[in-house]
Protein backbone atom coordinates (compact mmCIF):
# COMPACT_ATOMS: atom_id res chain seq x y z
CA UNK A 1 0.00 0.00 0.00
CA UNK A 2 3.06 2.20 -0.47
CA UNK A 3 0.90 3.83 -3.83
CA UNK A 4 -0.88 6.35 -1.71
CA UNK A 5 1.99 7.96 0.02
CA UNK A 6 3.57 7.77 -3.26
CA UNK A 7 0.50 9.28 -4.32
CA UNK A 8 0.49 12.46 -2.03
CA UNK A 9 3.49 13.18 -1.84
CA UNK A 10 3.80 13.88 -5.81
CA UNK A 11 0.39 15.33 -5.80
CA UNK A 12 1.41 17.38 -2.93
CA UNK A 13 4.69 18.54 -5.29
CA UNK A 14 3.70 18.56 -8.90
CA UNK A 15 0.13 20.87 -8.42
CA UNK A 16 1.85 23.79 -7.52
CA UNK A 17 4.06 23.39 -10.61
CA UNK A 18 0.93 22.99 -12.53
CA UNK A 19 -0.51 25.82 -11.20
CA UNK A 20 2.06 27.71 -12.18
CA UNK A 21 2.36 26.52 -15.51
CA UNK A 22 -1.31 27.58 -16.04
CA UNK A 23 -0.57 30.77 -14.66
CA UNK A 24 2.00 31.61 -17.45
CA UNK A 25 -0.47 30.21 -19.96
CA UNK A 26 -2.86 33.02 -18.95
CA UNK A 27 -5.27 29.51 -17.96
CA UNK A 28 -6.72 31.48 -14.85
CA UNK A 29 -10.45 31.87 -13.55
CA UNK A 30 -11.73 34.16 -11.24
CA UNK A 31 -12.63 33.26 -7.75
CA UNK A 32 -16.24 34.86 -7.52
CA UNK A 33 -16.72 34.17 -3.95
CA UNK A 34 -13.91 36.13 -2.60
CA UNK A 35 -14.75 40.28 -2.36
CA UNK A 36 -11.33 41.08 -4.14
CA UNK A 37 -12.52 38.44 -7.07
CA UNK A 38 -8.52 36.73 -6.92
CA UNK A 39 -7.35 34.99 -10.26
CA UNK A 40 -6.70 31.86 -9.57
CA UNK A 41 -4.86 29.03 -12.29
CA UNK A 42 -7.50 27.27 -14.01
CA UNK A 43 -7.02 23.43 -15.17
CA UNK A 44 -5.37 22.05 -12.31
CA UNK A 45 -7.04 18.46 -12.80
CA UNK A 46 -3.59 18.28 -14.83
CA UNK A 47 -1.66 17.44 -12.14
CA UNK A 48 -4.09 14.49 -10.95
CA UNK A 49 -4.38 13.01 -14.61
CA UNK A 50 -0.42 12.94 -14.45
CA UNK A 51 -0.17 11.53 -10.19
CA UNK A 52 -2.74 8.77 -10.46
CA UNK A 53 -0.99 6.93 -13.41
CA UNK A 54 2.48 7.35 -12.04
CA UNK A 55 1.68 6.34 -8.71
CA UNK A 56 0.17 3.18 -10.16
CA UNK A 57 2.51 2.04 -13.24
CA UNK A 58 4.43 -0.34 -11.17
CA UNK A 59 1.22 -2.20 -10.16
CA UNK A 60 -0.66 -1.99 -13.65
CA UNK A 61 -2.49 -4.80 -14.66
CA UNK A 62 -5.40 -4.91 -17.63
CA UNK A 63 -8.01 -4.17 -15.06
CA UNK A 64 -6.24 -0.95 -13.66
CA UNK A 65 -5.47 0.31 -17.07
CA UNK A 66 -8.71 -0.10 -18.86
CA UNK A 67 -9.42 1.99 -15.13
CA UNK A 68 -7.46 4.40 -15.61
CA UNK A 69 -7.78 4.71 -19.06
CA UNK A 70 -11.52 5.74 -18.26
CA UNK A 71 -10.16 8.07 -15.79
CA UNK A 72 -7.72 9.77 -18.05
CA UNK A 73 -10.45 9.96 -20.70
CA UNK A 74 -12.40 11.92 -18.89
CA UNK A 75 -9.65 13.98 -17.75
CA UNK A 76 -9.34 14.82 -21.36
CA UNK A 77 -13.22 15.78 -21.78
CA UNK A 78 -12.34 18.45 -18.94
CA UNK A 79 -9.89 19.91 -20.47
CA UNK A 80 -11.97 20.37 -23.90
CA UNK A 81 -15.11 21.69 -21.54
CA UNK A 82 -12.47 24.00 -19.69
CA UNK A 83 -11.13 25.55 -22.92
CA UNK A 84 -14.64 25.37 -25.03
CA UNK A 85 -17.44 25.26 -22.78
CA UNK A 86 -19.07 22.56 -23.99
CA UNK A 87 -22.37 22.00 -23.93
CA UNK A 88 -24.05 19.85 -21.43
CA UNK A 89 -25.45 17.19 -24.54
CA UNK A 90 -21.85 17.03 -25.93
CA UNK A 91 -20.58 16.27 -22.66
CA UNK A 92 -23.04 13.83 -21.99
CA UNK A 93 -22.28 12.06 -24.88
CA UNK A 94 -18.44 12.13 -24.52
CA UNK A 95 -19.34 10.58 -21.26
CA UNK A 96 -21.12 7.68 -22.17
CA UNK A 97 -18.24 6.78 -24.71
CA UNK A 98 -15.90 6.83 -22.50
CA UNK A 99 -17.37 5.29 -20.07
CA UNK A 100 -18.71 2.25 -22.79
CA UNK A 101 -14.20 1.26 -22.00
CA UNK A 102 -16.07 -0.70 -18.81
CA UNK A 103 -17.73 -3.10 -20.89
CA UNK A 104 -14.11 -4.55 -22.13
CA UNK A 105 -13.46 -5.13 -18.14
CA UNK A 106 -14.11 -8.08 -17.04
CA UNK A 107 -16.69 -7.83 -14.15
CA UNK A 108 -19.02 -9.55 -12.04
CA UNK A 109 -22.71 -9.26 -13.70
CA UNK A 110 -24.90 -9.15 -10.07
CA UNK A 111 -26.05 -6.08 -8.69
CA UNK A 112 -25.73 -6.59 -4.53
CA UNK A 113 -28.55 -4.13 -3.18
CA UNK A 114 -28.39 -4.40 0.52
CA UNK A 115 -29.28 -8.59 1.15
CA UNK A 116 -30.51 -9.01 -2.51
CA UNK A 117 -28.60 -10.23 -5.55
CA UNK A 118 -29.84 -9.67 -8.71
CA UNK A 119 -27.95 -11.35 -11.70
CA UNK A 120 -28.40 -8.81 -14.37
CA UNK A 121 -26.43 -10.32 -17.41
CA UNK A 122 -25.25 -8.03 -20.52
CA UNK A 123 -27.66 -5.58 -18.64
CA UNK A 124 -24.87 -4.98 -16.04
CA UNK A 125 -22.77 -3.24 -18.83
CA UNK A 126 -25.05 -0.83 -19.40
CA UNK A 127 -25.72 0.12 -15.97
CA UNK A 128 -22.29 0.33 -15.35
CA UNK A 129 -21.69 2.70 -18.19
CA UNK A 130 -24.78 5.15 -16.84
CA UNK A 131 -23.30 4.70 -13.35
CA UNK A 132 -19.70 5.48 -14.22
CA UNK A 133 -21.46 8.27 -16.60
CA UNK A 134 -24.11 9.98 -13.86
CA UNK A 135 -20.86 9.49 -11.45
CA UNK A 136 -18.65 11.94 -13.07
CA UNK A 137 -21.34 14.46 -14.22
CA UNK A 138 -22.62 14.32 -10.48
CA UNK A 139 -19.42 15.06 -8.95
CA UNK A 140 -18.59 18.14 -11.66
CA UNK A 141 -22.45 20.13 -11.02
CA UNK A 142 -21.71 20.01 -7.04
CA UNK A 143 -18.58 22.73 -7.57
CA UNK A 144 -17.37 26.08 -7.34
CA UNK A 145 -16.14 26.92 -4.23
CA UNK A 146 -12.65 26.31 -3.05
CA UNK A 147 -12.23 23.11 -1.83
CA UNK A 148 -15.57 21.45 -2.18
CA UNK A 149 -15.37 18.74 -4.95
CA UNK A 150 -11.83 17.48 -3.89
CA UNK A 151 -12.51 17.11 -0.89
CA UNK A 152 -15.95 15.35 -1.21
CA UNK A 153 -14.32 13.23 -3.56
CA UNK A 154 -11.02 12.62 -1.71
CA UNK A 155 -13.40 11.85 1.43
CA UNK A 156 -16.03 9.06 -0.51
CA UNK A 157 -12.98 7.40 -2.39
CA UNK A 158 -11.23 7.15 1.23
CA UNK A 159 -14.48 5.29 2.69
CA UNK A 160 -15.09 3.02 -0.95
CA UNK A 161 -11.05 1.83 -0.10
CA UNK A 162 -11.94 0.64 3.68
CA UNK A 163 -14.35 -1.64 2.23
CA UNK A 164 -13.34 -2.77 -1.02
CA UNK A 165 -10.29 -5.13 -1.99
CA UNK A 166 -8.12 -5.85 -5.21
CA UNK A 167 -7.60 -3.31 -7.75
CA UNK A 168 -11.11 -1.64 -6.66
CA UNK A 169 -9.29 -0.81 -2.82
CA UNK A 170 -5.76 0.17 -4.81
CA UNK A 171 -7.82 2.84 -7.05
CA UNK A 172 -9.71 4.16 -4.20
CA UNK A 173 -7.20 4.64 -1.55
CA UNK A 174 -4.35 5.59 -4.14
CA UNK A 175 -6.99 8.33 -5.61
CA UNK A 176 -8.07 9.64 -2.42
CA UNK A 177 -4.74 10.19 -1.63
CA UNK A 178 -3.76 12.10 -4.65
CA UNK A 179 -6.84 14.21 -4.20
CA UNK A 180 -5.89 15.02 -0.56
CA UNK A 181 -2.43 15.84 -2.25
CA UNK A 182 -3.96 18.44 -4.29
CA UNK A 183 -6.45 19.53 -1.56
CA UNK A 184 -3.85 21.07 0.17
CA UNK A 185 -3.48 23.92 -2.63
CA UNK A 186 -7.01 23.93 -3.31
CA UNK A 187 -8.67 24.40 0.00
CA UNK A 188 -9.40 27.76 1.34
CA UNK A 189 -8.15 30.23 -0.01
CA UNK A 190 -7.32 28.29 -3.07
CA UNK A 191 -4.19 28.76 -5.05
CA UNK A 192 -5.15 26.39 -7.98
CA UNK A 193 -8.82 25.41 -9.57
CA UNK A 194 -9.21 21.45 -10.96
CA UNK A 195 -11.34 22.50 -13.38
CA UNK A 196 -14.20 20.09 -15.39
CA UNK A 197 -10.43 18.50 -15.89
CA UNK A 198 -10.82 17.33 -12.24
CA UNK A 199 -14.27 17.32 -11.65
CA UNK A 200 -15.16 15.12 -14.43
CA UNK A 201 -12.08 12.56 -13.55
CA UNK A 202 -12.24 12.05 -10.31
CA UNK A 203 -16.25 11.79 -10.16
CA UNK A 204 -15.42 8.96 -13.28
CA UNK A 205 -13.09 7.14 -10.80
CA UNK A 206 -15.41 6.78 -7.93
CA UNK A 207 -17.90 5.43 -10.67
CA UNK A 208 -14.83 3.04 -12.04
CA UNK A 209 -14.47 2.14 -7.91
CA UNK A 210 -17.94 1.26 -7.20
CA UNK A 211 -18.19 -0.76 -10.24
CA UNK A 212 -14.94 -3.11 -9.77
CA UNK A 213 -15.00 -3.08 -6.33
CA UNK A 214 -19.46 -4.19 -6.50
CA UNK A 215 -20.11 -1.36 -3.91
CA UNK A 216 -22.35 0.39 -6.55
CA UNK A 217 -25.03 0.90 -3.95
CA UNK A 218 -22.62 2.23 -1.14
CA UNK A 219 -20.84 4.35 -3.82
CA UNK A 220 -24.03 6.04 -4.92
CA UNK A 221 -24.77 6.52 -0.97
CA UNK A 222 -21.98 8.57 -1.34
CA UNK A 223 -22.71 10.71 -3.87
CA UNK A 224 -26.58 11.69 -2.12
CA UNK A 225 -25.32 15.09 -1.78
CA UNK A 226 -24.66 15.28 -5.72
CA UNK A 227 -28.04 13.40 -6.54
CA UNK A 228 -29.60 16.23 -4.22
CA UNK A 229 -28.52 19.25 -6.17
CA UNK A 230 -29.15 17.24 -9.41
CA UNK A 231 -32.81 16.82 -8.59
CA UNK A 232 -33.22 20.57 -7.36
CA UNK A 233 -31.26 22.07 -10.23
CA UNK A 234 -33.19 20.07 -12.94
CA UNK A 235 -36.25 22.02 -11.93
CA UNK A 236 -34.61 24.88 -13.55
CA UNK A 237 -32.79 23.23 -16.20
CA UNK A 238 -29.44 23.43 -14.75
CA UNK A 239 -29.49 27.00 -16.20
CA UNK A 240 -28.56 28.67 -12.91
CA UNK A 241 -26.17 31.62 -14.30
CA UNK A 242 -28.75 33.85 -16.03
CA UNK A 243 -30.98 33.64 -12.89
CA UNK A 244 -28.17 34.79 -10.44
CA UNK A 245 -25.04 33.84 -8.24
CA UNK A 246 -24.29 33.14 -5.04
CA UNK A 247 -23.60 36.63 -3.79
CA UNK A 248 -20.75 37.62 -1.45
CA UNK A 249 -21.64 40.35 1.52
CA UNK A 250 -19.12 42.93 2.51
CA UNK A 251 -18.28 40.90 6.01
CA UNK A 252 -17.93 37.31 3.74
CA UNK A 253 -21.03 35.84 4.48
CA UNK A 254 -22.47 34.09 1.36
CA UNK A 255 -26.50 34.81 0.04
CA UNK A 256 -27.72 32.07 -1.13
CA UNK A 257 -28.60 32.26 -5.23
CA UNK A 258 -31.90 32.79 -6.39
CA UNK A 259 -32.66 29.38 -7.34
CA UNK A 260 -32.84 25.68 -4.88
CA UNK A 261 -29.98 24.06 -5.09
CA UNK A 262 -28.10 21.42 -2.33
CA UNK A 263 -25.19 24.11 -1.62
CA UNK A 264 -28.26 27.05 -1.48
CA UNK A 265 -30.07 24.55 1.13
CA UNK A 266 -27.15 25.01 3.08
CA UNK A 267 -26.92 28.51 2.97
CA UNK A 268 -30.62 29.43 4.12
CA UNK A 269 -30.11 26.67 6.98
CA UNK A 270 -27.53 28.87 8.32
CA UNK A 271 -25.19 32.27 7.94
CA UNK A 272 -22.02 30.77 6.71
CA UNK A 273 -18.86 32.04 5.02
CA UNK A 274 -17.34 29.97 2.11
CA UNK A 275 -15.24 27.78 4.22
CA UNK A 276 -17.62 27.00 6.57
CA UNK A 277 -20.42 26.16 3.30
CA UNK A 278 -17.26 23.66 2.73
CA UNK A 279 -16.62 22.48 5.96
CA UNK A 280 -20.35 21.32 6.29
CA UNK A 281 -20.27 19.27 3.13
CA UNK A 282 -16.87 17.50 4.20
CA UNK A 283 -18.75 17.08 7.26
CA UNK A 284 -22.07 15.58 5.62
CA UNK A 285 -19.87 13.13 3.45
CA UNK A 286 -18.08 12.11 6.52
CA UNK A 287 -21.01 11.11 8.04
CA UNK A 288 -22.89 9.31 4.62
CA UNK A 289 -19.05 7.16 4.62
CA UNK A 290 -19.37 6.23 8.64
CA UNK A 291 -22.70 5.24 7.86
CA UNK A 292 -21.57 3.20 4.80
CA UNK A 293 -18.32 1.44 6.63
CA UNK A 294 -21.00 0.48 9.40
CA UNK A 295 -23.67 -0.77 6.96
CA UNK A 296 -20.74 -3.09 5.07
CA UNK A 297 -19.61 -4.34 8.56
CA UNK A 298 -23.20 -5.21 9.42
CA UNK A 299 -24.35 -6.38 5.67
Amino acid sequence: MITPVVGFILSLLLTPYIGSLMRKAGIVGRDIHKLDKPEVPEMGGIALLLVLPLSLVSLLNETLAKALLIFLLFGIIGIIDDITQLKQSHKVLLSLLVSSIVISISIDTNLDILLASFELGLLYYLFAVLFITGSANLVNLLAGFNGLEVGTSAIALFFLGLITSGDAQILALTGSAVAFGFLWWNKYPARIFPGDTGTLSLGALIGVVGILGKVEVFAAFLLLPHFVDFLLKSKIRFKGRPLGRTEVLEDGTLKAPPYLSFLGLLMRIKKVKEPQLVAMVWGIETVLGTIVLLLHQLL
